[in-house]
């Protein structure tokens, strides 16, 4: 088995390439070992001790690397955890937690007003096919959290959570495409 590994624009990320499906759909985003106690795979990475994060894509793992550790040094131990996990054929997640989608935004805090619907969609669509998969090639993913009064929230994962040029990518990419086709955007804010 061949894992390939790509660098993404978050210097403490790798993306890991199984060559195989790892999430059928949806994502998943470990920032804890807590977290990760429901997938023995994120909880194998983050029991390395210099993992601070692992994130589950449809056909990649990003893990990042704790402050101040080298990935000259890091990236055999996780290797070697991805090739036996994925050649063992062990499940992904934990049988009493198989929840792997991202939470629904009904979790978000953010009430969306009705009678902003018809904008919702617009922003959810766009972000489904525009953002998410130019996202995903960089390791990471950026979900959905409201829209409220012109702003809307997203929530960057994975290789893109604590990333240097994420507040450029938020800023001049996601916010100028969203301004762009919907009018009624007047900012975009990660949380």
């Amino acid at each position: 088995m061949l894992i390939e590994t790509e660098s993404t624009p978050n210097p403490a990320t790798l993306k890991f390439l199984p060559g195989r499906a790892v999430m059928e759909s949806g994502t998943r985003d470990f920032a804890t070992p807590e977290e990760a106690e429901a997938s023995p795979l994120a909880a194998a990475l983050f029991s390395l001790g210099d993992v601070t994060g692992v994130f589950f894509g449809r056909d990649f793992v990003s893990v990042t690397a704790a402050p101040g550790v080298g990935w000259s040094d890091l990236k055999p131990d996780v290797l070697g955890i991805l090739m036996d996990h994925f050649l063992a054929g062990v499940p992904l997640f934990n049988a009493a937690s198989a929840n792997f989608s991202v939470p629904p935004e009904a979790e978000t805090g953010f009430a969306d007003d009705p009678a902003d619907a018809d904008i919702i969609e617009q922003i959810k669509e766009l972000i489904e096919t525009r953002v998410r998969p130019a996202v995903a090639n960089d390791g990471g993913d950026i979900v959905y959290r409201g829209f409220d009064k012109g702003n809307v929230y997203l929530k960057m994962q994975g290789a893109c959570a604590g990333c240097p040029s994420s507040t450029a990518t938020l800023k001049n990419g996601i916010e100028s495409l969203l301004k762009h086709y919907v009018p009624e955007v007047t900012a975009v804010h990660a949380v």
